[in-house]
């Protein structure tokens, strides 16, 4: 005998369900709360050693100039070399009065999914700082199609044109999926590997924040590659935090950001969401709240806040997340 299926939650269930869990971490915070010995006291703002992984444009680039504009030592890493003299000007500019040097500020050309390049950065590091304190990873590429509009089918519901993907088809979505991963989730390997004994050894508070997407936990329409690269990258430092307690890791989770990071897409098509610049998170906000963090101590921040919430809420009710995807990404299934 078939059983029928279970109602469906209404509105107002779902609602108290998902209060469950909030008020339980609310709690649980409230109980466990110890006091904490600030990282300044460890690690002072002026001459903390920080490392910026893709400073020369986005979040990155914003968060190079800040931590310079405070008197720490800076190194930004990039792929281009006119973009990272921009950056390394503008920090020099921004920690003019505290009379910097070329050892304090400064920009290396690499990549960050290649080991030689990580090794020469670290290098370099130990040379001019003897160690570093902060490690940022910023960089990463966007992906922002269908997958299937990727292999050339377009797909609507049960539709498929053409009926079946070819061969050619199905090699490009396996090209573009390795570009996202070299991007998403090797860089982020790479870089934890080289760095972490690095800053084991020589910091007193050694820090690690990766900038992450509210992707890789709510799911989204047209970011298949892209969130599902992120998500790997961000359980990788999830469980590295584990492995290695003696560093503080912090994950930023921002839904779109304004900016030019969609460039970096490493599919192609037309951009089906509203334009970020009108409407996405500031840049410079989300560096500010990114070194707070840091500063904090705080494992996982989302931007905005109330995204915590949405992704909670998806595990209780995933169609009303669904629907609120499907209209921002401009998807009809």
């Amino acid at each position: 005998m078939t059983r029928p299926p279970p109602p469906a939650l209404s509105p107002k269930a779902a609602a108290f369900l998902a209060a469950i869990p909030v008020f339980s971490y609310v709690i649980y915070h409230i109980i466990n709360r110890k006091p904490r010995v600030k990282r300044s006291e460890k690690v002072p703002h002026t001459g903390e050693r920080v490392l910026v992984l893709g400073g020369t444009s986005g979040i990155g680039r914003s968060m190079s100039i800040q931590y310079a504009e405070r008197g720490a030592r800076v190194c930004v890493v990039g792929r281009r070399e006119g973009l990272l003299e921009e950056v390394e000007k503008e920090c020099r500019d921004a920690a003019a009065s505290y009379g910097s040097t070329d050892n304090d500020i400064f920009g290396l050309k690499g990549d960050f999914a290649r080991p030689e390049d990580m090794v020469r950065v670290r290098a370099e590091l130990l040379t001019k700082w003897g160690g570093l304190d902060t490690l940022v990873v910023a960089a990463g590429v966007s992906a922002l199609q269908p997958l299937l509009a990727v292999a050339g089918a377009g797909c609507k519901g049960t539709s498929l044109t053409p009926m079946h993907t070819t061969t050619e088809g199905i090699q490009k979505v396996s090209d573009v999926a390795t570009a996202a991963i070299t991007g998403n989730y090797t860089g982020p390997l790479i870089a934890a590997v080289t760095f972490i004994p690095l800053l084991s050894s020589t910091s007193k508070a050694p820090s690690i924040v990766l900038i992450s997407s509210a992707a890789s936990v709510i799911p989204a329409p047209t970011r298949t590659l892209y969130a599902s690269t992120k998500a790997a990258s961000l359980v990788l430092y999830q469980a590295l935090s584990i492995e290695h307690p003696q560093i503080a890791f912090t994950h930023i989770m921002p839904a779109t950001v304004e900016g030019d990071f969609r460039a970096s897409a490493v599919d192609s098509g037309p951009v089906r969401e509203m334009d970020p610049n009108k409407h996405g998170l500031k840049r410079e906000y989300v560096a500010q709240r990114c070194i707070r963090a840091v500063d904090r101590g705080e494992k996982t921040v989302f931007m905005p806040a109330v995204m915590r919430f949405a992704h909670l809420l998806y595990w209780i009710w995933p169609a009303f997340i669904e629907k609120k995807a499907r209209v921002k990404y401009n998807f009809e299934a």
